[in-house]
């Protein structure tokens, strides 16, 4: 037996129950992990909730971790019992003991590269490589927006974005997250509690607007994300922090100056192993360049998973969190 985190009903962190479960023999193409470190997201949030629908319930929760091959299927090759790897496009159950999942959703984890910090870095860190260098492909010189500068993804955000040359103005709710920005590499923030963001941008930019703007929020940042985006320019809407965007009418976007809208996923950019793992190896070699810093600020036993998406989702967190079986 081990332990796991599971869900039997939608609802806040209160409906997450830490139980004993029977982990899965794996099928032929899967293997189990004993996890090591299991990352802390707000997609986990949006399943809990039933914002996002699981397969079934009761289901378990979290698609990230990080830890040891425990055991193989029948047709795996490319993994061995005791190899270090890291997903985080795997099914609901990471935050487990043990997870069986797909071999073709691991990545296999550097030496360099600790359970922690893969855990840590693996879901944020994959996101930001296909905002930054596939969604819209930054070549240095732009000067973007991204909201939530401060947060999870945004920090990384922040760290790539001064890597690539680029001039990132974030977003953010006070003052201490202004500062965090900074540290992590935000050319400018707008305290959005306090400033008027599109007319910040509009002065940040000489009147130019930003070419593409990242809005991991949603529901309430989507009419202002459209005020910052430049002529022909793109809104990458890639979160629901704050509710689903809905009845959107495509009309503003052409009164706003025939603007591009998309709602990417990491899986669509992570759709095969290669490519899967070219993003884990770019991602891993700015980690081990020293250009992207992995800071865990709160480490969760698993056993308080619904405490820690209770601090997750009142906005308590700055930088990465984790949980640890």
């Amino acid at each position: 037996m081990a332990k796991r985190i599971q869900f039997s009903r939608h609802g806040g962190p209160e409906v997450l129950d830490y139980l004993d479960y029977q982990p899965a023999t794996p099928g032929p193409n899967e293997v189990r992990v004993e996890n090591r470190a299991i990352g802390l997201n707000f997609i986990d949030t949006y399943f809990r909730s039933g914002l996002y629908p699981p397969a079934s319930l009761p289901s378990g929760l979290g698609s990230e971790g990080a830890g040891i091959v425990e055991a193989l299927g029948s047709a795996v090759s490319q993994f061995q019992v005791g190899d270090r790897v890291a997903y985080a496009t795997g099914p609901l159950g990471a935050y487990s003991e043990l997870h069986v999942l797909p071999a073709d959703k691991l990545v296999k984890l550097p030496d360099t590269i600790s359970f922690e910090q893969a855990a840590a870095v693996m879901l944020k860190g994959l996101t930001v490589q296909y905002l930054l260098r596939q969604t819209f492909p930054l070549k240095g010189g732009e000067t973007i927006l991204f909201h939530a500068a401060a947060g999870g993804v945004g920090s990384f955000a922040c760290q790539w974005a001064k890597a690539l040359g680029v001039q990132l103005i974030g977003t953010v709710s006070s003052a201490e997250k202004a500062a965090r920005a900074k540290e992590q590499g935000a050319w400018a923030t707008i305290d959005y509690s306090q400033e008027n963001v599109a007319q910040r941008v509009l002065e940040l930019t000489e009147g130019k607007k930003c070419p593409v703007v990242y809005d991991g929020v949603g529901k309430d940042t989507w009419e202002t994300s459209l005020d910052c985006v430049a002529p022909r320019g793109l809104l990458v809407s890639f979160g629901n922090a704050s509710g689903a965007v809905s009845g959107v009418n495509l009309g503003i976007l052409a009164q706003k100056g025939s603007l591009f809208v998309t709602r990417p996923t990491l899986a669509s950019y992570a759709d095969t192993p290669a490519r899967l793992q070219m993003m884990a190896d770019e991602l891993f070699a700015m980690i081990a360049s020293g250009q992207l810093k992995v800071e865990i600020s709160h480490r969760y036993a698993l056993k308080d998973a619904a405490a820690a998406q209770a601090a997750l989702s009142a906005r308590q967190t700055m930088g990465a969190s984790i949980l640890l079986p």
